[in-house]
């Protein structure tokens, strides 16, 4: 079933109201209404059981590539042998993302899309939102991090009985093309974090994640759903309600780096992540919606 509106899962409304004050842009929240009644677009309606697991794929400016990668995703999640459903949610886009994810034709494929973009970590929360999966999966819609990872991230998940699993640049294991300043600038940003909220992840930036679906549960209407930090907040609120059991999984990532993150994405996630402190530490926010 998907999740419904309860202390212990989503009130998508409130979620969209809560991030427009945020932006202190009223629209926002007609954009967004309207999006939730009316722009929703499947390209088949989903069977009435829950599958086994759910993969999330946000997706913006993604029309030149999403129908290939589409479908290398569900060639490999078939593969596996799992019973699974994969949502993609097209983030306000204005290209052929949605026509063109709609044009595999797949069941096992449902494309969500609203009229506004409002940033991956709205994407991810309005997708889990929609999904049954007693597992939960986030990955990008490029596909240049392997899909292939996701069964190897299950199978660390249940040998371990973990209840998250998070791909990670830094493990000794992936294999991945990093320049070295942008790997300085990972290890900078990482060591803070750790300082910060002292959780033992070398790497939370990366978009392949798996999750039991009680933990996504308890811990999504808890968070401020920020676009910059939103992986960071996620992971931080998870450990700070008890759900210390995180494993690193390595990764192949298909990707050549052409330029270092720019001064104003620094900034915002600086930013972004001094706001979860503030909340975590000073504001006590996540202990006020505890339930654990």
């Amino acid at each position: 079933m998907p999740f419904k509106s309860s202390a212990k899962s989503f009130a998508p409304i409130n979620i969209l109201e809560s991030l427009a004050r945020a932006k202190g842009d009223e629209s926002v929240v007609y954009d967004t209404r309207v999006a939730v009644k009316h722009q929703e677009r499947q390209v088949l309606q989903p069977t009435s059981h829950s599958p086994e697991l759910s993969v999330i794929v946000p997706a913006y400016r993604e029309g030149e590539h999403i129908y290939n990668n589409m479908q290398r995703l569900l060639a490999e999640l078939q593969a596996t042998g799992r019973d699974y459903e994969v949502i993609l949610v097209s983030d306000g886009n204005t290209d052929d993302t949605v026509t063109e994810a709609v044009r595999v034709g797949s069941p096992r494929l449902r494309v969500l899309s609203y009229e506004t973009n409002m940033g991956k970590g709205y994407a991810l929360t309005y997708g889990i939102q929609h999904c049954r999966g007693e597992l939960v999966t986030l990955i990008d819609a490029d596909m240049e991090l392997d899909p292939r990872a996701i069964e190897d991230f299950i199978g660390l998940m249940e040998q371990g009985d973990y209840d998250v699993v998070v791909g990670s640049k830094r493990h000794p294991k992936s294999n991945v093309r990093y320049p070295a300043f942008r790997r300085i600038q990972s290890w900078a940003y990482q060591m803070l974090i750790r300082i910060l909220f002292n959780l033992d992840v070398r790497d939370t930036q990366t978009g392949l994640k798996l999750f039991r679906r009680h933990v996504l549960v308890d811990v999504l209407p808890r968070l401020a759903v920020k676009r910059f930090a939103f992986d960071l907040e996620l992971l931080v609120v998870a450990h700070h309600l008890g759900y210390r059991k995180i494993a690193e999984a390595p990764i192949t990532l298909d990707y050549q780096f052409s330029s270092t993150i720019g001064p104003q994405a620094v900034f915002d996630a600086l930013w972004d992540t001094a706001a979860i402190f503030y909340r975590r530490y000073l504001l006590r926010y996540y202990d006020d919606r505890a339930a654990h």
